[in-house]
């Protein structure tokens, strides 16, 4: 009497090996170990078909309640598939997510230095059902107490939610640990423009045509940087005094470029949609008067890299130390810290030895560029000496002059439909934002502040002053 349980167990078991999609129902299985215990071990069936232990348990009943709460975790779509749940985060993320992902590859790039700097580190060691949500809540508090930026933060916490997100949608774990876990408040930047002023001393204070004519075509076109360095001589209309926006290039780090190089042309602009502006026949007149004196083809680019300076010569000026921990050699070479006294106090080092006759000195270095202005180069070697010697002391993007470019029409009566067109903008809020940007935007509501609050002042009997 004893071995009917057992025989009837293992013609259960064998019936549903042999149909496995007749029989859908769990069932429980009887087992006896090696010193004679006696267990049950939970089966049922995935949404796949293939057979699946919810466990083992001491009592029948137990088991019973095993499968037949697995069974309602597939049919109402809440399965995990147990065997992805329990590959690590690190696997997870390096091998099937960042692979899988068609973006782009700037973003590519973002997420990889993300994951590799803040993630792995801090989850890669745990498996992917083991990520709870107070674990993701300390990273984000230990981040904030490092001294992390909120931007930088919040990152973090995007990329992290896209991950389980996706791990979600693919039954690899039953929970999204991100969801109701808030970040930092980022604090919103104040939007202060260029004055027509200010932007008249930059361009005199630009080494040469070429670059003033690149700052102008950037600030009354409104494009992007990565737009701008990629047009070409064709793109502009020169009778009809139109410039099409149709292509933008981006310089990202070579093992994000399909053939491992340093730029990659996109055949289409960041809001995917081409555009074509118009510009004063002034400045296209001296556009095209540029390309003909240059000698340059339709297919050659507007504004490329100058080949005379495609050596670098290296910075070999000394530089003294700054306060604090900043301007020493073990944060620059072991904290990887590139600021200015950093920066300065090593370059003071290797002077010095080379002062010394103990180093070499360093060679030129080639600029890793198919054509393309660099942004890096030309940054550090147009931009911001121009702006010193404009005696502008505040800090200006090249992105600043789109920002410009939208205040200045605003506030010369365009309408905001006409500047979105131009700037490419998906929606109107984003080019709302440039409305009363300009220093001298807010007089008109001052005068009429003024004039009602003391339109009784004779009245009254007290003049303003």
């Amino acid at each position: 009497m004893a071995a009917e349980p057992a025989m009837l167990d293992e013609l259960l078991f064998s019936a549903h090996r042999a149909w496995p999609e007749v029989l859908v129902v769990g069932y429980s299985r009887r087992r006896v170990g090696v010193s004679g215990r006696v267990r049950y071990t939970a089966y049922y069936w995935d949404m796949w078909g293939r057979e699946r232990s919810a466990g083992t348990f001491d009592h029948v009943r137990e088991a019973d309640r095993a499968w037949r709460r697995a069974e309602v975790d597939v049919v109402s779509g809440r399965f995990a598939d147990a065997r992805s749940a329990r590959q690590s985060f690190e696997r997870y993320v390096t091998v099937v997510w960042l692979p899988s992902h068609l973006i782009e590859a700037t973003t590519r790039q973002t997420y990889t230095h993300v994951v590799e700097r803040y993630l792995v580190p801090e989850f890669g060691h745990l498996r992917m059902d083991r990520v709870l949500p107070r674990h993701v809540r300390d990273f984000v508090h230990r981040l904030c107490d490092e001294g992390v930026s909120a931007q930088v933060v919040q990152r973090c916490r995007t990329v992290l939610g896209s991950i389980f997100t996706t791990a979600l949608r693919d039954q690899v774990v039953l929970q999204h640990p991100c969801v109701g876990i808030r970040g930092p408040v980022v604090p919103p930047v104040p939007l202060r423009v260029l004055e027509p002023e200010e932007f008249e001393s930059l361009l005199d204070a630009l080494p040469g045509l070429r670059w003033r004519l690149l700052v102008e075509v950037a600030i009354e076109s409104g494009v992007r940087w990565g737009e701008l360095v990629e047009l070409r001589v064709h793109d502009l209309d020169v009778a009809g005094c139109l410039l099409t926006v149709a292509r933008t290039v981006e310089e990202i780090e070579p093992r994000f470029h399909p053939t491992a190089e340093r730029f990659l042309t996109k055949e289409y602009p960041k809001g995917r949609d081409f555009r074509r502006l118009r510009l004063r026949r002034q400045l296209v007149d001296r556009v095209a008067a540029y390309i003909e004196r240059s000698g340059l083809e339709p297919g050659d680019l507007l504004f490329s890299f100058p080949e005379r300076a495609a050596v670098v010569e290296p910075d070999r000026s000394g530089g003294g130390l700054a306060p604090g921990d900043h301007g020493t050699l073990s944060r620059y070479s072991a904290r990887g810290c590139r600021c200015e006294a950093c920066r300065a106090a090593y370059a003071g080092y290797r002077a010095l030895r080379r002062a010394q006759g103990k180093d070499r000195p360093r060679l030129g270095r080639w600029v890793d560029t198919d054509g393309h202005l660099p942004r890096r180069w030309y940054l550090r070697n147009i931009w911001k000496p121009a702006l010193a010697a404009a005696e502008i002391t505040r800090r200006v993007r090249m992105h600043d002059l789109r920002h410009a470019h939208a205040s200045w029409l605003l506030a010369g009566g365009a309408d905001v439909q006409t500047v979105r067109e131009r700037l490419g903008h998906s929606s109107l809020r984003a080019t709302e934002r440039y409305l009363h940007t300009l220093a001298a935007s807010d007089e008109t509501a001052l005068a009429a502040f003024e004039r009602i609050r003391h339109r009784h002042a004779g009245v009254a009997g007290f003049t303003v002053s």
